[in-house]
């Protein structure tokens, strides 16, 4: 059917410029060499066996969740505001879109700047879309999660995050044990998981194997997760991370 095709349209090319070229020989000539050049070039690269479709996208690689995503939900709170927002970068980044959750979560913060929970999320998003580095931007973004709420632990607990997704689990160990040490009684949650990091990284240590992801802390019996907005009382995390900044 495509040789049908191809061989029809060239004897319409062929009679629509006949009028045109038929008193010229040398026109003729050269009207003639064009079209079997263009039959040439269809039998050496056409395919028309193969079945039409339209050219899309490169389709990105489907991506596990990873230690934000299982941790966000028990650590963050559920329900609220913030958390739709996560839910729907959650999805971005499971499609391989990590541009994509960065920027969803860039529009969060511009709709909601002074939730600590998003500048959080949006820090972390900016680590895993920019190949797991900390940028100048991510280390911002995770100081206004601070200032926003120095009373309480997420922005540092997630900045080790970060720090471990770029395989610096040194530099998160050391973090993590300043904030454990500084975190009063009301974290009991975040107490859980900065414990599970830590044994999952003497783990990893111990066996030479890779250290295994973050498993969401169980609630104690009549203990839900933490609300959205930071309390206004309680001891102080300890403010061990976000450089040296003068901001």
């Amino acid at each position: 059917m495509g040789w049908v095709t191809i061989v029809l349209l060239a004897l319409a090319i062929g009679a629509g410029l006949w009028p045109f070229v038929r008193r010229d020989r040398g026109a003729l000539q050269f009207l003639a060499a064009a079209l079997l050049l263009a039959l040439a070039g269809y039998s050496w690269q056409g395919r028309p066996d193969q079945p039409g479709s339209p050219k899309t996208a490169q389709a990105r690689q489907a991506l596990p969740d990873d230690d934000f995503t299982i941790l966000h939900p028990e650590l963050l709170g559920r329900f609220d505001r913030a958390y739709a927002w996560m839910v729907r970068a959650d999805a971005d980044r499971r499609e391989g879109n990590l541009l994509g959750s960065a920027q969803t979560l860039e529009g969060a913060v511009r709709n909601h700047p002074r939730n600590y929970a998003l500048w959080t999320a949006y820090a972390y998003a900016l680590v895993a879309a920019n190949e797991n580095l900390m940028s100048p931007a991510s280390q911002l973004a995770f100081e206004r999660a601070y200032r926003l709420a120095p009373n309480h632990p997420a922005p540092v607990f997630v900045y080790g995050l970060a720090l471990a997704r770029g395989g610096n689990w040194d530099q998160a160990e050391q973090v993590w044990r300043e904030l454990l040490q500084g975190l009063g009684p009301n974290y009991p949650l975040y107490r859980a998981a900065i414990e599970e990091r830590l044994a999952a990284i003497r783990e990893a240590r111990q066996t030479g194997t890779p250290v295994r992801p973050a498993t969401p802390p169980q609630p104690a019996p009549g203990q839900g997760a933490p609300p959205g907005a930071p309390p206004a009382g309680g001891e102080q995390a300890a403010p061990v991370i976000l450089g040296n900044s003068s901001n």
